[in-house]
C-alpha cells in the first residue's frame, strides 16, 4: 500500500504528536500521506477533508477512539478501504492497536501481511405518513430511546412481517455483531464474536422483566413502530447521528450492502481483548484446553 489516510481524534494534541512521527516515517517508505484538515492546519501542513480520505487513500489510520471510527467507518464504508484503529486511551474494542504497536502494524500493513477483517453494518430508515424521510448506516447500532423525564415508551416490533412483540421500555437497541461490546453489552446484551452474521434486538429496561435480548440472523428486515405520543424519543445511530421521533414513525432495519473492512494484525486476538478490556481473569495453571 501507497497511499494512506489518516484521521485525528479531534481536540486532543497526543494523536497530533504520534502524527509528526508517522509522516516522516511513512514518506521515508514511498507512501503517500492524506491528513484530515483540522489535524493537519494545526501541525502547519496541507490536508484534506475528512469526506474525500476514502477516495484518496488504500488504508486509513485513526488516532482516536471508537467514536472516531465510527465517524471513519460510515465514511469509509461504500469505497471498501481498510481502517486501522489506534487506541489512544479510551476503552476501544475496535481501536484494537495501542500506541507503542503501531509502527510495527503499520509495517505489516505496508507488506500486505495484515488481513481485512469485513463487519456487518447496518441501514436503517425512518418512514413519517408513509414517506421515508431520513436514511442512515450504522457500524455499532440503532438506538431508539426516551428522553430523561418521558416516560416509558411502547414499541411493536415484527420481523419479515410477522409480528414479534409489544415492548413497553425505554428503548430498544438493534446491534451488529461489533455493537455487542457497546451499549448492548451496557444494556445486558450477549457478546457476539465480530465476524458473525447476526443482529441483535435488546429492549432498554423493559417493563415486563421477561422481554429478553434475542440474536436474529442478519437476513432479516426488522421493523419498528413508535406507538406513543409523546415528543420525546429519539432515533440515534452510533450514538453520533439522528432525529426525534414521532408517534406511528416506523424504523426499518437491515443488513447494509456495505461492509466496515478492520486491518487485523496477526497477533490480534479477540479473546484477549476481552479478557483485558473486560478485566476477565487469568486461566488457571491446572486447566489444560481441550
Amino acid at each position: 500500500m501507497k497511499k494512506i489516510g489518516i484521521v485525528c481524534k479531534a481536540g486532543r494534541s497526543e494523536p497530533l504528536d504520534i502524527v509528526r512521527r508517522l509522516l516522516p516515517w511513512l514518506r521515508e517508505r514511498g507512501t503517500d500521506v492524506f491528513l484530515d484538515a483540522e489535524s493537519a492546519e494545526t501541525i502547519g501542513i496541507d490536508g484534506y477533508p475528512r469526506e474525500r480520505i476514502p477516495d484518496l487513500s488504500e488504508a486509513i489510520i485513526v488516532l482516536g477512539g471508537d467514536g472516531t471510527m465510527l465517524s471513519v467507518a460510515r465514511l469509509a464504508c461504500k469505497k471498501s478501504v481498510p481502517i486501522l484503529g489506534v487506541n489512544l486511551g479510551g476503552l476501544g474494542f475496535i481501536t484494537e492497536i495501542s500506541q507503542k504497536e503501531i509502527f510495527d502494524a503499520l509495517h505489516m500493513v505496508l507488506s500486505g501481511k495484515c488481513a481485512a477483517e469485513d463487519r456487518l453494518m447496518l441501514t436503517a430508515r425512518v418512514t413519517r405518513t408513509g414517506k421515508e424521510i431520513e436514511e442512515y448506516t450504522a457500524l455499532n447500532d440503532v438506538v431508539i430511546n426516551k428522553g430523561a423525564l418521558a416516560r416509558i415508551v411502547e414499541l411493536d416490533t415484527s420481523v419479515n412481517g410477522v409480528y414479534v412483540n409489544g415492548f413497553r421500555a425505554d428503548g430498544l437497541i438493534v446491534s451488529t455483531p461489533t455493537g455487542s461490546t457497546a451499549y448492548c453489552l451496557s444494556a445486558g446484551g450477549p457478546i457476539l464474536y465480530p465476524t458473525m452474521g447476526s443482529i441483535i434486538l435488546i429492549p432498554i429496561c423493559p417493563h415486563t422483566l421477561s422481554n429478553r435480548p434475542i440474536v436474529l440472523p442478519d437476513d432479516i428486515r426488522l421493523e419498528i413502530v413508535l406507538r406513543t405520543p409523546i415528543d420525546d424519543v429519539f432515533l440515534t445511530v452510533d450514538g453520533q447521528q439522528g432525529i426525534p421521533l414521532r408517534k406511528d414513525d416506523v424504523i426499518a432495519v437491515e443488513k447494509s450492502p456495505y461492509k466496515t473492512r478492520l486491518l487485523i494484525p496477526p497477533t490480534s486476538d479477540f479473546f484477549e481483548v476481552l479478557r483485558t478490556k473486560l478485566g476477565w481473569g487469568v486461566r488457571s495453571q491446572n486447566i489444560r484446553p481441550c
